[in-house]
């Protein structure tokens, strides 16, 4: 069974910071790029971030560059999403996600249920 298990998230006030973990399980972790995607309520799907399986390089969507950074672990399956500076606008359920085609539009084969992150003002 395939499983990818969030943790990490919070409240939070805003210029903080806050680390996410994502466990991964039941596939292959080097076969997969994995990413991060949160959605907040009435909004739509965002890509964050994601690993690429194919040359190891960090993409990261617009409203994130220079405040968040991903980082893998590939000894413990896992990958991290450092948020630092946060904002309001970053209150969000973030879920990681694995594809062998994925990127920050979509390409998901595999996605967690995600972890609530609230950014108080």
């Amino acid at each position: 069974e395939v499983q990818l298990v969030e943790s990490g998230g919070g409240l939070v006030q805003a210029g903080g910071s806050l680390i996410l973990s994502c466990v991964v399980s039941g596939i292959t972790f080097e076969d997969y790029s994995i990413g991060w995607f949160r959605q907040a309520p009435y909004k739509a799907r965002e890509g964050v971030s994601y690993i690429s399986r194919y040359n190891g390089r960090t993409t990261y969507g617009d409203s994130v560059k220079g405040r968040f950074s991903m980082s893998s672990d590939n000894a413990k399956n896992t990958v991290y999403l450092q948020m630092n500076n946060v904002k309001p606008e970053d209150s969000a359920n973030y879920w990681c996600a694995a594809g062998t085609l994925l990127g920050l539009t979509g390409g998901i084969d595999y996605e967690g249920k995600g972890t609530l992150v609230t950014v108080s003002s």
